[in-house]
């Protein structure tokens, strides 16, 4: 079942989350810059460039019936954590998204919904987190992020900044991590590091 609001499990806001500060730390890695963007519809000058540009002050702003779509589609198959959203209603009032639809798959044709999202009012990022039915992160070829409605009725949407995250693997095995039982002494002159 799809997610319904900004608030945590307990019912209490989700902690911030700062994306570009969690990247730099190693805590998650943004793939964004993998996969081709594309846009339903956008006003000259507010389009990609500036939905992917780590700029909070430019932004994407739709020039077209809703739903307002981004279209994310990775080259091959590709784990996503999560979905972060950048929106400020204080700046863009009724141009800021009220319900976002995240849907996954393998082509336009196989989308499913996987999340859906109210949001009440955001300032600042928004993490959207892409689960599958095993609580897993989901694996897709393309991600399309669907503004369904915006707040007092707005009929374009600005969003700021879009990043997407996959997983971080530590790929670094450790000698240690292998059980040593050497059965002649010319392999276990092996078993230490000099």
């Amino acid at each position: 079942m799809p997610n319904q609001s900004t608030n945590g499990p307990s019912g209490r806001p989700k902690p911030e989350c700062d994306p570009i500060k969690d990247e730099k730390m190693g805590l998650m890695r943004e793939v964004g810059g993998q996969a081709v963007w594309s846009l339903s519809s956008c006003k000259p000058g507010f389009g990609v460039d500036q939905l992917r540009d780590n700029c909070l002050e430019t932004y994407w702003q739709s020039d077209g019936p809703q739903p307002h779509l981004v279209n994310i589609q990775f080259r091959r198959k590709t784990t996503i954590q999560d979905v972060c959203i950048y929106a400020d209603y204080k700046l863009d009032e009724s141009y800021t998204p009220n319900r976002i639809s995240v849907r996954a798959g393998n082509h336009f044709h196989d989308l499913q919904e996987v999340e859906l999202m109210d949001l009440s009012e955001p300032n600042g990022w928004v993490v959207i987190p892409l689960k599958d039915s095993n609580d897993s992160p989901i694996r897709a070829f393309l991600i399309q992020i669907a503004v369904l409605s915006n707040h007092q009725n707005g009929r374009d949407t600005h969003i700021r900044q879009i990043k997407v995250h996959s997983p971080v693997q530590n790929s670094i095995v450790s000698v240690l991590d292998f059980p040593i039982n050497f059965t002649t002494v010319q392999m276990a002159q092996h078993s230490t590091i000099r």
